[in-house]
């Protein structure tokens, strides 16, 4: 993924003026920092589509069997507990706590940090900036989070208060307690 990352320095982006300047350029995907950084990603490629569509309809899957919670694409952007708007591949919100937002809430970008979420690196992404990203979504409120990092065949797994987890190779990743029953077949 192409990213440009704009040192907006000094210019404070108001949650209205981001909303809008998302919705006056749908064709590019925006991210702001907690440090009032404006990164700009442009649309995936062929491969990474296919790959987040498929870990998409895995968490779908499950979530209607269980009816736990709701599923969320890249194009959802959270506005997080430390002012960040972040938007991961893949969320997970836990059902009660997605209703106990305001339907204006719900409408525009959720001030919630996901329970669950997958960043999928794609071939041009540099592994740093995912794995601070994954960080950030823990030190957040995240309870669980997936970087899935084809290009070197792992998975690394963030969960508060313990070190990250890389797994080479893995088959599967288990939701744990946080997606309950949940596992995902991986080729990785």
């Amino acid at each position: 993924m192409n990213v440009l990352t704009l040192n907006l320095d000094g210019v404070h982006l108001t949650d209205e003026q981001f909303w809008q300047l998302c919705q006056r350029n749908r064709d590019w995907q925006f991210e702001l920092t907690a440090t009032g950084e404006l990164i700009v990603m442009a649309p995936v490629g062929g491969e990474s589509g296919n790959q987040e569509a498929g870990l998409i309809a895995d968490v779908e899957i499950w979530n209607r069997q269980t009816g736990l919670g709701y599923v969320f694409s890249s194009s959802t952007i959270f506005k997080l507990p430390n002012g960040a708007s972040r938007s991961p591949d893949v969320a997970w919100i836990q059902k009660d706590r997605w209703e106990a937002l305001t339907p204006e809430q719900r409408r525009k970008f959720p001030p919630i940090a996901p329970d669950f979420v997958i960043e999928l690196r794609s071939a041009t992404d540099p592994l740093e900036p995912l794995q601070l990203k994954l960080q950030e979504y823990i030190d957040n409120g995240v309870r669980l989070g997936w970087l899935v990092n084809p290009q070197d065949q792992q998975v690394e797994i963030y969960r508060p208060h313990q070190p990250v987890e890389v797994c080479s190779l893995p088959t599967e990743l288990s939701g744990e307690q946080v997606l309950p029953g949940f596992l995902l077949p991986l080729a990785v």
